[in-house]
């Protein structure tokens, strides 16, 4: 804690007004007055708290060897495919890991910047895939092979069954 004595604060205001202003009101009212501060004033310390024991925590970093290797978790992809729910089931059943293994065992490929958007590249047709909050977006480029005369974009709800929805976008456009 802090203290400061009441000496350290004096009546500086009449000496910094003139006359006028400073002798009926302010001698009758000081703001900082030493008559006020009769005990000394405790300021506490707001680092205080800080001064805690300090928690620990274990940040690992790759070396640029391991960068190179794939970023995906130490679980095999195998085994979120074996955790898979059954097919009729909606597709929001599913965990994010088990989605994952399940696109890329269809052949699909995870962007590197953007988590959400998977590609493929299929002999008749190309396509881009988006997980979205509410839905699954695929859609179809024409730049792929095939005869599409535009991009077709189709739209999924993740209640559709994991059948129904590998069925409708394996059909290609």
């Amino acid at each position: 804690m802090f203290t400061i004595s009441s000496s350290t604060f004096t009546n500086t205001i009449s000496s910094s007004f003139p006359s006028s202003i400073s002798s009926p009101i302010f001698s009758q009212n000081p703001i900082f007055h030493t008559t006020l501060f009769s005990k000394p004033f405790l300021f506490h310390n707001p680092l205080s708290i800080a001064l805690r024991k300090p928690t620990t925590a274990t940040v690992f970093c790759k070396s640029s060897e391991a960068s190179a290797e794939s970023e995906e978790p130490s679980v095999p992809e195998d085994e979120w495919l074996q955790k898979l729910p059954e097919k009729t089931k909606p597709l929001y059943s599913h965990s994010l890991p088990c989605i994952e293994a399940w696109l890329k065992s269809l052949g699909f490929n995870q962007s590197k910047d953007d988590r959400a958007q998977w590609f493929v590249n299929k002999p008749d047709w190309h396509a881009h895939l988006s997980l979205d909050a509410t839905d699954i977006y695929i859609r179809y480029l024409k730049s792929g092979p095939g005869n599409l005369e535009k991009d077709m974009e189709r739209r999924f709800s993740y209640a559709l069954s994991r059948e129904d929805i590998e069925n409708a976008v394996l059909g290609g456009p």
